[in-house]
């Protein structure tokens, strides 16, 4: 069963800091690309940041350019997103998501074969 499953959501204040995880199985060697997309209530779903997986090269959309970073640890098949100065905006469901197939790895929906259930995310002012 495909699975990728996100953890690390919680509560935090304007300002301070928060690393959510995705445990990705083996979409960590499968993968073209990986990435979070995060949902607050009400808004359309928004691509924050993509992982090539062969070339490690990274993209960020550009409300969290700077203070965002995407990684990934082969050996725990995981895949991260550090979150630095954060906003209340940032305030949303984060999503961990996977291309198998090379193609597109632009941060819109469509491009992204597998989801996860996600993980919340509150930043408080």
């Amino acid at each position: 069963q495909v699975q990728l499953v996100e953890s690390g959501g919680g509560s935090v204040q304007a300002g301070g800091s928060l690393r959510i995880s995705c445990a990705a199985s083996d979409f960590i060697v499968r993968s073209y690309c990986m990435a979070w997309f995060r949902q607050a209530p009400g808004k359309e779903r928004e691509g924050v940041a993509v992982l090539y997986m062969k070339i490690g090269g990274t993209s960020y959309a550009d409300s969290v350019k700077g203070r965002f970073a995407i990684s990934r640890d082969n050996d725990k098949n995981t895949l991260y997103l550090q979150m630095s100065s954060l906003e209340p905006e940032d305030t949303a469901m984060y999503i961990c998501a996977a291309r198998v197939n090379s193609g597109s790895c632009r941060l819109v929906s469509e491009n992204f074969d597998y989801w996860g259930q996600g993980t919340q995310v509150t930043v408080s002012s």
